[in-house]
């Protein structure tokens, strides 16, 4: 069982950085990539980042591509989400998730991940 615990969040205004944190226990050696996704009110969880434990390949949504930069400290057993230039439409809750397989389907998708954190809340004023 591998738990997810998300932290960084707050109030910002557009154009400033903030770093997100997701920091994992239990069964850490067994993931093998960590994503981040966020979800806006009444909507679906959608894909932002993830890192591949294997390679620390990284890969990103165009929307954040160029702004956001997903990292991992495998000393601390932590993944980030360093965001930069931040806009008021990235206001949302942010979720860290592991897959602990390689997936049968895309990975961009939510449902192959198995563990999902509680989220932390992004704010971004204009």
């Amino acid at each position: 069982q591998v738990q997810l615990v998300e932290s960084g969040g707050g109030l910002v205004q557009a154009g400033d950085s903030l770093r997100l944190s997701c920091a994992a226990s239990g069964g850490t050696s067994r993931i093998y990539t960590m994503a981040w996704f966020r979800r806006a009110p009444g909507k679906e969880r959608e894909f932002v980042a993830a890192i591949r434990y294997s390679n620390d390949q990284t890969y990103y949504d165009d929307s954040v591509k160029g702004r956001f930069t997903a990292s991992r400290d495998s000393a601390k057993n932590t993944v980030y989400l360093e965001m930069n230039k931040l806009r008021p439409e990235n206001t949302t809750t942010y979720f860290c998730a592991a897959l602990m397989v390689a997936p049968s389907t895309n990975y961009r998708l939510p449902h192959p991940y198995d563990y999902w954190g509680q989220g932390t809340k992004v704010t971004v004023a204009s």
